[in-house]
């Protein structure tokens, strides 16, 4: 008997339908429960897809060390994907990503280095580009590489389709590095163009983490905004409330951008009917408990 190893189990995560949340008007909405892989989110996917065709094309050999801006979720699957593969892990990250993040990144290896919140993710990704050019490691560069959007096409977008028997109308998703909506979109719509694809980004002045509005300069490079129907702004009140919502009532134990994904979904739900609306659940809520959204109400 063959059994899986880790790398194996990444992917192939539930698609759940809410029993509490209702859309009304005939719709359905399903939820991709992606922190059910093994290191916890929806980026366990371009992690592994990112090292092994970059292996498999002989930019990078075990043992070499890879140097990576994140705000978290990417971080921690690299991590994992290096230990499983036999890298070393260098990532650069704004300081004010939650403890439970760092201390993740940490648990599989990583170096750690910080930004300011000032900085953000534009400063990680300009210090990353910096000591790249210096030789202190080799990029993957999961803004503008396209093994990111890559592993989606290979993998969520063929299994949404199967799950909803080629019955989904429309795809929520948040839009941070983009590659989950990319390559989504790219697989969805060749299977059926009529399908929707509705990306999330923040109000102005909103911050919920894995959703993100890019100054024009630093826009990935490998977002194509063609492969996106329509964009919906999403604040961080809501965000925050669905977030609890998805807990509370379904169950579903989730990050703020999940929350955020929901609040997408069932606007989407609120002009059509008889539509069969996924929406991406990005992670697991238990790397947010420093944070102080789930705190219990006074």
């Amino acid at each position: 008997m063959a059994f899986p190893t880790l790398a194996q189990t990444v992917g192939n995560t539930p698609l759940v339908r809410l029993a509490r949340i209702h859309a009304g008007r005939d719709n359905t909405i399903l939820a991709k429960l992606e922190g059910n892989n093994p290191a916890g989110s929806v980026k366990d996917r371009p992690a592994l897809s990112m090292l092994r065709e970059a292996e498999t094309r002989g930019d990078i050999s075990p043992g070499d060390t890879l140097i990576e801006a994140t705000s978290g979720n990417t971080g921690i699957a690299l991590a994992m994907a290096a230990a499983v593969m036999g890298y070393h892990m260098i990532l650069i990250m704004p300081d004010n990503a939650s403890s439970e993040r760092k201390q993740a990144m940490a648990a599989y290896g990583a170096k750690l280095i910080g930004v300011s919140k000032e900085a953000g993710m534009e400063g990680a990704r300009d210090l990353a580009e910096e000591m790249i050019a210096r030789g202190e490691g080799k990029p993957l560069n999961q803004f503008a590489n396209p093994d990111n959007p890559l592993a989606h096409y290979r993998t969520t977008g063929p299994e949404l389709w199967e799950q909803t028997a080629g019955r989904i109308t429309h795809f929520v998703s948040a839009m941070g590095t983009t590659g989950t909506i990319m390559g989504t979109s790219r697989y969805l719509k060749e299977r059926n163009p009529s399908i929707q694809i509705v990306g999330l980004q923040p109000e102005d002045g909103a911050s919920i983490a894995g959703i993100r509005r890019w100054p024009e300069a630093y826009l990935p490079d490998i977002y194509e905004p063609q492969r996106v129907d329509s964009v919906l702004d999403i604040g961080q009140q809501e965000a925050e409330e669905h977030m609890r919502r998805l807990a509370r009532e379904e169950g579903i134990f989730a990050g703020v951008s999940s929350g955020g994904a929901l609040a997408g979904a069932l606007k989407v739900a609120e002009q059509v009917d008889n539509a069969v609306i996924v929406f991406i659940v990005c992670d697991r809520g238990d790397r947010y408990l420093s944070t102080g959204l789930y705190a219990p109400e006074a």
